[in-house]
C-alpha cells in the first residue's frame, strides 16, 4: 500500500469483473478478509444477481422458485462497491478497465489489482435456423422462459384440431447431452407429464423428446457404465435418445439430423457447451487457443512464464493447470472449480498484498450428481455410485450447501419441503416475455382526441 497525497495510507483498488461464482465469491471473502484500510473491493456485472446455475433445471420444471436461484449482490456484498454495468475493456498496461453502466456514457476504472472473471457463454455452431429458433440455457431469463414456452405448447396441442401442428407442438428437442442437456431434458419431461394430468385431450406418449448428442456417450464426467445407466433410465420413459448424431439444420423449424431424419419441433433447447466471454478479447490479457486467459496454480494471469502483476482470473474463462492430473491438463469449467478457485484467489491476493507469497490451486475433482427428474438421479462422489433416489438426494444436499447465503438455502430447503406436499405448478406466464403487447394493442385502438388544448 502506498501512502496518499497526504501522507495517508491509500488501501489498493481490487477490481472485480462478473458476479458469478468466481466473482460473488471472491468478492465476499476479500471483503471479510481484507480491512477497509488494506483494500477497497469494486464489483462490476451488468446483472443485479448471481446466478446458481445447477438450479436452473429445478427452477425451469418448477420445483424451486426462480427467484430462489438467484443471490442479490448488493444484499451479499454490503462491504463491496457494486457497479451496475459492463467491462466492455480492460487495459492492463494502465491499470485501467473501461466500464459502461447501464445508463450513462462510459467511465474508467484504475485499479491495482483486477479479477477477470466474466465466466462463459453458449458455444453455438453455424447451423442454419439455430439462430431464429433455438432457445439457449444458461441464464435465469432462458429457463423461466423454457418453461412457459413448454406449458404453452401444451395448451397449443390440446386446442388444435390439426395434427401436424398438435406433433409439432408436442415435440421438444435438446442438443447437448452434458449435465446442463441431460437435467434439462430430464425435469422438463417430467413436468410436462406431470402437467398433462390437466389436459385429458393429451396422451403422455404424443409426447416426443429428443435428446441429440453428437458423441457416442452422455454425461462425460462420469464413468460410462453411469452414462449407460442414464440413458437406459430416459429410454424407459419414452424419450428418444440420439447418439452420435448431430443437429445440422432447423430452418423454420423442420429439425434435420446427421442421420438422416427430419421432423418438425416448437421447441429446440441448445446446451452443447460453453465458450470463455467474448469480452475477453477486448483486453490486452494473454490468451490460449480456446480464448482463456492462461494462468499458473496460483491464479495469476501468466505470459510466456512470467507472471502478469496485479491480474487474477479463475472459473470458465481461465485455463488454470490441474495439479493433480499428468502436464498439460486443465480444470475442468465445472461450479466445482469455480468456487473453490474463487476462495484460493481471494486469499492469495490477501497474501500478495500483504507481502506473502501465494499458494497453488489443487482440488481433485470430486466427482458429479444429476438430477434425471423428481425423486431420480445419477451421482459418481469419490468413486462411490449411486443411482435412483439415493442420488437424487445427495444432488439436493449437495448444490443445497454450495448455494452462497443462508437465506437462500433456507428459501430452496421450504421449496423442496412444500412439495413434498403441494403438486407443483404448472401455469405458463408467457405474458411475462412481453407484457406491454396488451396495453399497446388497447391504446391502438383508442381513437386521436382533436380540438384538446
Amino acid at each position: 500500500m502506498l501512502p496518499g497525497k497526504d501522507g495517508a495510507v491509500k488501501p489498493q483498488r481490487i477490481l472485480v469483473v462478473g458476479a458469478g461464482h468466481v466473482g460473488l465469491y471472491a468478492a465476499l471473502r476479500l471483503s471479510k478478509k481484507l480491512r477497509s484500510w488494506e483494500a477497497e473491493v469494486i464489483v462490476v456485472d451488468p446483472q443485479p444477481h448471481m446466478t446458481y446455475q445447477p438450479f436452473l433445471p429445478e427452477a425451469a420444471a418448477g420445483n424451486i422458485s426462480p427467484r430462489h436461484t438467484v443471490v442479490p449482490l448488493r444484499r451479499e456484498l454490503r462491504r463491496c462497491t457494486v457497479v451496475a454495468g459492463s467491462v466492455t475493456r480492460i487495459e492492463h498496461a494502465r491499470r485501467t478497465a473501461t466500464v459502461q453502466p447501464i445508463i450513462g456514457p462510459a467511465r474508467e476504472i484504475r485499479y491495482d489489482h483486477v479479477i477477470v472473471a466474466p465466466g462463459s457463454v453458449s458455444r453455438t455452431l453455424p447451423i442454419p435456423g439455430l439462430k431464429e429458433h433455438g432457445i439457449g440455457f444458461k441464464t435465469i431469463g432462458e429457463a423461466i422462459y423454457l418453461r412457459n414456452h413448454v406449458l404453452d405448447r401444451l395448451d397449443v396441442a390440446a386446442a388444435t384440431p390439426d395434427p401436424d401442428v398438435r406433433r409439432c407442438a408436442l415435440t421438444f428437442v435438446f442438443v447437448g447431452g452434458g449435465y446442463a442437456g441431460i437435467e434439462a431434458l430430464a425435469e422438463m419431461e417430467d413436468m410436462a407429464r406431470d402437467a398433462l394430468r390437466y389436459y385429458p385431450e393429451l396422451r403422455p406418449e404424443e409426447m416426443h423428446w429428443v435428446l441429440v448428442e453428437a458423441t457416442q456417450r452422455v454425461l462425460p464426467e462420469v464413468d460410462r457404465d453411469m452414462g449407460a445407466y442414464t440413458v437406459a433410465q430416459l429410454l424407459k420413459r419414452g424419450l428418444d435418445i440420439r447418439l452420435d448424431t448431430r443437429l445440422e439444420s432447423c430452418v423454420d423449424g423442420l429439425v434435420r439430423l446427421s442421420d438422416g431424419d427430419s421432423f418438425r419441433a416448437d421447441t429446440i433447447v441448445w446446451t452443447a457447451g460453453v465458450k470463455p466471454s467474448p469480452m475477453l478479447e477486448h483486453t490486452d490479457l494473454p490468451r490460449d487457443d480456446r480464448g482463456r486467459i492462461t494462468c499458473l496454480p496460483t491464479l495469476q494471469v501468466v505470459r510466456d512464464g512470467t507472471v502478469v502483476e496485479g491480474a487474477w482470473s479463475a472459473g470458465d474463462c481461465a485455463a488454470v493447470p490441474d495439479l493433480t492430473k499428468p502436464p498439460g491438463n486443465y480444470c475442468s469449467p465445472s461450479a466445482q472449480h469455480a468456487v473453490r478457485q474463487a476462495v484460493r484467489m481471494a486469499d492469495n491476493i490477501r497474501a500478495v498484498i500483504r507481502g506473502r507469497t501465494p499458494v497453488e490451486y489443487r482440488h481433485r475433482h470430486a466427482g458429479s450428481v444429476a438430477s434425471l427428474g423428481l425423486h431420480k438421479g445419477v451421482a459418481q462422489v469419490y468413486g462411490i455410485k449411486l443411482k435412483g433416489f439415493p442420488a437424487w438426494v445427495m444432488h439436493r444436499t449437495y448444490h443445497m450447501s454450495r448455494i452462497p447465503s443462508l437465506n437462500r438455502k433456507v428459501r430452496v430447503v421450504v421449496d423442496w419441503t412444500l412439495a413434498f406436499f403441494l403438486r407443483r405448478e404448472v401455469v405458463a406466464l408467457g405474458q411475462l416475455h412481453d407484457p406491454r403487447e396488451e396495453f399497446v394493442e388497447a391504446s391502438s385502438a383508442v381513437p386521436a382526441r382533436t380540438g384538446e388544448r
